[in-house]
């Protein structure tokens, strides 16, 4: 890994300059009261929300005994997201973002209340829970980019990363928690205590984001028109070649590495033929890998490279998709699982810091839309492509595969473009009227 250049070396304080690093120095955005009280909330929140996450495609694999509905059910979470993203940005850049999330959230928590009554009254319809499922995902379209946006509100820009990883970290805790939780429920009291959890868990959330006070910023002004709006974050970001390397990484991460967490549920049924306690080992692996890299990529970011992180990390990734397709028992595919979720939380909390950072504050919300629109469109094709794979193919096929894919962009993007190097570029200072080229 190359090392950034913090101070010149040789001079008489240069051990006084040394950059901090370790613990202490990953977890410093809890210093700020307003992040920690939401990061609890979220955590909490987000732990019902994973068992929801693991409860859908189970159910739905038991219903249809394919891989395609698992693919739909995720296509339908997430591509409202994708078609409201224009929209989505242009509302965190123009409204307090606090209560716009107060109502994203608390129209979240209607809508897996009615999922929660929909099978407790006995309604086992694919066509039905897809329905809610993309109702949820209309709502959580509307809130991504104003609750990434919302990060930055609670913390100064010295511990941006921090609070960007840490939210990273309460994400893939929750992903840690939620399935071993829901692989109980759905081993014993069954789904409908787990979808009722994830309805009673956004509770948490709202009660956080009434407590907190955000940091006062200043709000654009806009023109009219959402999608003249958000063209011009587009074009924004085409002059911005480190946000172009960011949105690259994580649209190929979206398409070839992210299926995997839906594609749990069929390699439990059909490889390694484990039950519900079983599959949510394999989602928790992912969880645990995510909470033991976070460390490292917080507490290491003043003298590692953010493309330097990237760069290993998207390795890694690809490696251990490989090892996990190919896996000869169930234990080297937990492993596997471990080190790919390690890997996915570097690459992605780092390119989405790298994003946040060099972005114009007058456009953050937009560019994140941009970004989360890339995402979250990459994110439900590549479910369902690798669905309709994994059922004329085989899961193995399919994954093994993708991991090759993702090893090979990788490597180019990494050794050959030289496009990751940008990814440490520095803030953009431009005030809302200067020219929106570099």
């Amino acid at each position: 890994m190359t090392s950034r250049e913090t101070h010149r070396p040789g001079g008489p304080d240069e051990a006084a300059a040394a950059p901090p690093t370790g613990l202490r120095h990953a977890v410093r955005a809890f210093r700020n009261r307003d992040f920690a009280i939401f990061w609890w909330g979220a955590l909490a929140s987000n732990t019902g929300v994973w068992v929801k996450n693991l409860a859908v495609p189970f159910v739905l694999y038991e219903l249809t005994s394919s891989a395609l509905w698992v693919g739909l059910a995720t296509f339908a979470q997430f591509v409202p997201a994708m078609v409201l993203g224009p929209l989505a940005g242009s509302i965190a850049d123009r409204f307090d973002r606090r209560r716009v999330l107060l109502v994203t959230q608390g129209m979240q928590a209607l809508a897996t209340a009615a999922l929660w009554l929909g099978w407790a009254l006995g309604v086992r319809s694919p066509g039905a829970i897809l329905a809610l499922v993309a109702l949820s995902g209309v709502f959580n379209g509307l809130n991504v980019p104003s609750w990434q946006s919302f990060v930055n509100d609670l913390v100064p820009r010295r511990d941006l990363l921090s609070a960007v990883t840490l939210n990273s970290v309460q994400f893939h805790l929750a992903r840690a928690v939620g399935p071993a939780i829901a692989g109980l429920l759905l081993a014993t009291l069954g789904a409908t205590w787990a979808f009722f959890l994830n309805a009673v868990s956004f509770v948490f959330v709202l009660g956080a984001l009434l407590l907190v006070r955000a940091r006062p910023r200043t709000r654009p002004p806009m023109g009219k028109g959402v999608l003249r709006q958000f063209g011009r974050a587009l074009r924004y970001v085409r002059g911005q070649p480190g946000i172009v390397a960011g949105v690259v990484v994580a649209v190929l991460v979206a398409f070839l590495g992210n299926p995997i967490f839906q594609f749990t549920v069929v390699f439990a049924a059909e490889v390694f033929v484990v039950g519900p306690i079983g599959l949510s080992l394999l989602n928790v692996a992912l969880g645990v890998g995510a909470v033991l890299a976070a460390p490292v990529v917080s507490g290491w970011d003043s003298v590692v490279s953010r493309a330097a992180v990237v760069r290993w990390s998207l390795l890694c990734y690809g490696v251990a998709l490989v090892v996990f397709a190919t896996s000869p028992g169930y234990a080297v595919g937990v492993v596997a699982l471990v080190v790919m979720g390690g890997g996915f939380l570097a690459v992605i909390s780092t390119v989405n810091t790298a994003v946040q950072t060099i972005v114009a504050d007058h456009l953050r919300g937009r560019v994140i839309a941009l970004r989360t629109v890339a995402f979250t469109g990459a994110y439900p094709f590549g479910a369902l492509v690798q669905g309709w794979l994994s059922d004329a193919f085989g899961p193995r096929v399919t994954v093994a595969g993708a991991g090759l894919v993702l090893l090979a962009c990788g490597a180019w993007l990494g050794w050959r473009s030289g496009l990751l190097a940008r990814l440490d570029d520095p803030h953009d200072d431009r005030a809302p009227g200067e020219p929106a080229g570099p």
